[in-house]
C-alpha cells in the first residue's frame, strides 16, 4: 500500500469535534441576550484569537527546554533565487541532469502556486534517485557526491570533518524525510530536479535537531531536509554560508551514527563556516546551540 502522510485534523474528526463543543459550551455559558449575542456576532478578531490560541497550544512539550534565544541570521545577505537560475546551475555542477516539471515551474513563475507558509522561497533540489549514474544509488553516496561538488567550487576551503565516515553504517534519511522525498516525487511526476518550498534555517534557529523535528512534525507538512539537499541549496546559493556570524544549518532530515556513541543514530550533520572555510560536521541532537538553524521544506499548498 502506498504511504500517505497523515492528513491535518479537521472540526469534523473527534478531536477538532472536541475543541468546537468546548466553544460551544463557553457560548451557551455565557446566556447571551439576542442583541448581546449580535453583538458578538458583528465583533472583528475572533478569528485572529483563535488562531493565536491554536499557535500557542497546537506544539507538544517534548524537548521544549532545548530552545534558546538566537539573534543569528542571513548575515551575508542570503536571498532565494529565481528557480530557472538554480536549475541552470545544478545542470553545470552535475552534467547529465534533466529538468524539473515544466508545468508546475510555469505556474509559480505565474504566481498560481501559492508558497507555503514559513517557506521562504522555491528551491530546485535534484532528484537523486531518478539519477544513480550521476549520484549513486544509495543516499551516503549521494552526500558524498555533493561534498565533493562543493570541495571542487571551494576548491581549499573546504573541511570535511566526517572524512571516511559517508557511508551507509553512518548516515541515512529519516523515515520522515524518505516519505517526504518519495510523495514529493510523485506528485510532481518524477523529474530530475524536484520543486520544493523551504528555508535556510532561520525559522528553527536556538532550536536542538530533536526539538525541531518536533516542531515540525505538530506543523502541517513540514519536514527537516538532509545533507544533500541542503549541500545542493548551498551550491545554488553559496552567499548563504559566507561569514561565521551567519547562521549555521542542522540537517534534521538525517541521521549519523557517531563513532563511540552510546545512542545508535543520535547525531545529525551540519554546515557551518570557520577561518574562511565551509565546514561539514555532525553533533548531538539534543544540543540547542544559538547560532544553528534547521532548515526544512514544506509540502506545495497547491
Amino acid at each position: 500500500m502506498k504511504k500517505t502522510l497523515a492528513p491535518s485534523v479537521t472540526n469534523r474528526d473527534p478531536k477538532g469535534r472536541k475543541f468546537m463543543d468546548i466553544v460551544a459550551a463557553a457560548y451557551d455559558k455565557a446566556g447571551l441576550s439576542e442583541p448581546e449575542a449580535q453583538n458578538v456576532n458583528n465583533a472583528s478578531g475572533l478569528a485572529d484569537h483563535i488562531a493565536d490560541f491554536i499557535a500557542k497550544n497546537r506544539m507538544r512539550e517534548e524537548f521544549a527546554n532545548e530552545e534558546i534565544s538566537s539573534s543569528y541570521g542571513y548575515l551575508s545577505g542570503y536571498k532565494p533565487k529565481e528557480l530557472n537560475e538554480q536549475c541552470n546551475q545544478l545542470r553545470i555542477l552535475f552534467p547529465g541532469i534533466g529538468f524539473a516539471n515544466r508545468d508546475l515551474e510555469a505556474r509559480i513563475d505565474k504566481g498560481e502556486v501559492e508558497l507555503s507558509k514559513n517557506a521562504e522561497g522555491w528551491f530546485a533540489i535534484p532528484n537523486w534517485m531518478k539519477n544513480p549514474n550521476i549520484f549513486g544509488s544509495t543516499y551516503s553516496q549521494a552526500v558524498q557526491k555533493v561534498l565533493d561538488t562543493i570541495s571542487t567550487a571551494h576548491k581549499d576551503k573546504f573541511q570535511n570533518y566526517r572524512k571516511g565516515l559517508i557511508d551507509e553504517k553512518h548516515i541515512r534519511q529519516s523515515a520522515r524525510s524518505v516519505e517526504f522525498w518519495e510523495q514529493l516525487a510523485e506528485a510532481q511526476g518524477n523529474p530530475d530536479i524536484l520543486i520544493v518550498p523551504a528555508q535556510f534555517g532561520i525559522r528553527h534557529r536556538g532550536r536542538s535537531v530533536r526539538r525541531a523535528r518536533v516542531v515540525m512534525e505538530d506543523a502541517s507538512g513540514e519536514f527537516g531536509l538532509g545533507a544533500f539537499a541542503v549541500g545542493c541549496m548551498i551550491l545554488t546559493h553559496p552567499e548563504r554560508l559566507q561569514h561565521y556570524d551567519d547562521l549555521w544549518i542542522d540537517c534534521a532530515g538525517d541521521e549519523f551514527d557517531a563513532p563511540g556513541s552510546d545512542v545508535r543514530f543520535g547525531s545529525a550533520p551540519f554546515w557551518h563556516f570557520v577561518g574562511g572555510d565551509v565546514g561539514f560536521g555532525t553533533s548531538w541532537v539534543g544540543d540547542a546551540v544559538g547560532r544553528c538553524g534547521s532548515a526544512s521544506a514544506f509540502l506545495p499548498q497547491n
